[in-house]
């Protein structure tokens, strides 16, 4: 799939440069032609200037001794002198009609016996600027334009479609930089979709299980009820597992700090931390909050959500006899809320991946406990929501210790 829409995009790439390419090579032949014509055409008219300016005007004629010019070069083929009649009055070369037929100017003549092109320039010659007293005729071969003409069209067939060819692996190259956004979606909605997937098919599988086995008879009451108990249990999971998927998705993306409320950190923290307690039994949560209040712009109930998630991270991988620190530090630019436990840690080479959704750490474990490997991952998108950012630094055996930077209002 994504080799077909690179190659399309390639296509789309290549095709309109292609055809700007084409355009502007063959204007860019046409006005060379032109140009060359041109210089061409000065060239023979400065010739028959020059001619004309070593003639002599004698008893109303134009005279002038063809065979003694220096200035043709070799390289005109035919010179006629035409009087104010129009009659042929001398001619080196090729002899044509005794009475000039044609207006003055340039012209191309093609001669089918030789298969030769020629230039002809006929220009009128006057006395005083007024008087009319003659015209003079000059015709050369086209030869040497033709043979850069054929060097132009060598280099346009050549280049063209080689730069076509660069074009198009442009065009490869650059499809290629434009989907890789577009695969990693795909690639960690497929991720996404496996893992979500494979969490379901256990508890599912298991809530199966235990419906299966207390309908088998005889019915035994406490064995019944436990399998309802794991149930239930199954069922608050999933349910668990449900909430924190469409939690996700909900609240993807940065929120607009100008439209959320001034909330004093302090307080949140506060409450935070006197619910938690009374609400988990953890007498071993100690708390270092500022005196001053630190006011920061933020939707309260989604940081006391990040900070709960550090809190149960932090309590999960902590022994009863260990403690675990949430600290708040205020800042000129920011706030910092820090979560620090002295538990197992994390190794070096899971730190880059823990906030990856389903990504665990030790998977038996965790499993065991009941998480899904979501929770850290919702941490970072709440974070990332306030434009702030979220650290980890942990050492195997040492425990871990969690920063979360915020803007102040």
């Amino acid at each position: 799939m994504f080799t077909r829409s690179r190659r399309n995009l390639a296509y789309l790439f290549a095709l309109p440069m292609g055809s700007i390419l084409v355009v502007f090579a063959g204007v860019a032949y046409y006005l060379g032609v032109e140009q060359e014509l041109k210089v061409f055409d000065e060239t023979l008219f400065n010739r028959a200037k020059s001619i004309v300016n070593q003639a002599r005007y004698s008893g109303g004629a134009l005279q002038y001794n063809l065979d003694s010019s220096v200035l043709l070069n070799g390289d005109s083929k035919d010179i006629r002198l035409y009087n104010s009649q129009r009659e042929l009055i001398e001619h080196r070369g090729k002899k044509t009609e005794p009475v000039l037929s044609v207006s003055p100017g340039f012209r191309t003549i093609y001669i089918s016996q030789t298969k030769q092109r020629l230039r002809e320039a006929t220009l009128a010659v006057h006395k005083n600027k007024y008087i009319l007293i003659g015209y003079i005729q000059i015709t050369a071969p086209l030869t040497s334009l033709e043979e850069r003409l054929n060097r132009y069209r060598l280099f346009l067939a050549v280049g063209v479609p080689i730069t076509f060819i660069i074009i198009g692996i442009t065009g490869w190259y650059l499809g290629g930089l434009a989907m890789q956004p577009t695969r990693r979606a795909y690639e960690q909605l497929q991720r996404f979709t496996a893992d979500a997937s494979h969490e379901l098919r256990a508890p599912i599988a298991a809530m199966l299980s235990n419906a299966q086995v207390a309908l088998i008879p005889p019915y035994d009451e406490t064995e019944q009820q436990f399998r309802l108990q794991n149930i239930i249990k199954t069922a608050k999971s999933m349910s668990s597992l449900v909430s924190n998927l469409l939690f996700l998705s909900r609240h993807e993306g940065a929120l607009n700090l100008d439209s959320l409320p001034n909330v004093n950190l302090v307080e949140v923290l506060k409450t935070l931390a006197s619910e938690y307690q009374s609400q988990n039994n953890h007498s071993n949560l100690t708390v270092q909050l500022p005196e001053k209040p630190v006011y920061i712009k933020a939707d309260a109930d989604l940081l006391k959500q990040a900070i709960i998630n550090l809190l149960d991270n932090a309590f999960k991988y902590t022994s009863n006899q260990k403690t675990v620190e949430l600290k708040l530090l205020s800042q000129p630019h920011g706030a910092i809320i820090e979560v620090k436990d002295n538990g197992i840690g994390i190794p070096q080479e899971d730190l880059p991946h823990i906030f990856e959704r389903f990504y665990r750490v030790d998977k038996a474990r965790t499993r065991n406990s009941g998480g899904f490997g979501l929770g850290l991952a919702i941490v970072k998108q709440i974070v990332q929501a306030h434009q702030g950012e979220i650290t980890v630094n942990s050492i195997l055996e040492n425990g871990s210790t969690f920063q979360i930077k915020l803007p102040v209002a």
